[in-house]
């Protein structure tokens, strides 16, 4: 990878990271449901009137949409409320890397292979740990709702990986970023009119610098950015190069909550935290580590 392009990918994930501290930062004054509804309808207007909709039936795309945008961060911007530490949220939400395993076997008939289970359960006994420490900055609720996140951003690659079937070319993932938020605006507006509309109108009503920051910096740097320079990446270069990178998200996921927040790092943080990073770590590079590398064999002669 070229020095710039890995720069590039540091700098991608070092805002995906910090993004989680953002987001406890506008959820001081911003509802959960509200700030969902603000990052959706940003990222798809006006990009929806320039960027050319994938070349997909609309029902993926809105499934896609409902699931890893309206879902997911309903989920995780409520859990984030509720109970859940920035640092601890861009950790336990990798799992979704495991649901996606999960979600693959059960609608796509995908075999696991033997290191992606030992990587899962390494992982969600992290988790675990985690469940263990419930008090302070972390709640059952907020954790459970944390892994309900995490389950739906795996329903939401399985469909992506439905797309790129279906589809003649590779979809843009910039057009389905911004087509994807089009579909996950309608149902948390809703949801927020229904279930909190006074405090939906309120977060919007006298928003301070620091709520209107973090709303742009959660839209057009983690969003629009970040995936439009993310899919360029995976377009110069194979996925097993690009994807290690996003295991640094939440390292810098924890050193931006600090910084930032002042979260502080327990002992049983980094331990649960070096658990589901080992157990990643074990789900991408386990077949490159642990196989044992096969003897070259001499082609038998050919006759004469």
């Amino acid at each position: 990878m070229r020095p710039r392009h890995l720069l590039l990918a540091l700098s991608i994930v070092l805002i995906w990271g910090v993004n989680f501290a953002i987001i406890k930062i506008g959820l001081k004054q911003v509802s959960p449901l509200a700030l969902g509804v603000a990052r959706f309808f940003l990222a798809a207007f006006p990009w929806v009137f320039f960027i050319k909709r994938p070349n997909v039936p609309l029902s993926m795309i809105a499934t896609y949409g409902l699931l890893i945008f309206a879902l997911q961060f309903g989920l995780l911007f409520t859990g984030m409320k509720i109970g859940m530490s920035a640092g601890l949220s861009s950790l336990i939400l990798q799992l979704q890397v495991f649901f996606t395993v999960g979600l693959s076997m059960i609608l796509l008939g995908e075999r696991p292979t033997p290191w992606q289970l030992a990587g899962a359960a390494l992982a969600f006994s992290g988790v675990g740990l985690v469940g263990l420490h419930v008090g302070g900055d972390v709640t059952m609720v907020g954790l459970l709702l944390l892994i309900a996140a995490a389950a739906a951003w795996g329903g939401g690659n399985v469909v992506s990986k439905q797309i790129s079937q279906r589809a003649a070319t590779a979809p843009n993932v910039l057009g389905l970023v911004v087509w994807g938020s089009l579909f996950a605006l309608p149902p948390l507006l809703v949801v927020a009119l229904v279930l909190d509309p006074e405090h939906f109108v309120s977060s919007f009503t006298g928003l301070d610098w620091a709520s209107v920051g973090s709303i742009a910096y959660i839209v057009y740097l983690s969003t629009l950015f970040g995936f439009a320079a993310w899919s360029g990446l995976l377009a110069r270069y194979p996925v097993s190069t690009v994807a290690p990178f996003t295991l640094l998200v939440p390292v810098f996921g924890f050193l931006g909550s600090a910084v930032l927040l002042g979260e502080p790092l327990q002992d049983w943080k980094l331990v649960a935290s070096s658990l589901v990073i080992a157990g990643l770590c074990i789900n991408l590079f386990g077949p490159r580590l642990f196989s044992r590398p096969q003897r070259s064999v001499a082609p038998p002669p050919s006759p004469e």
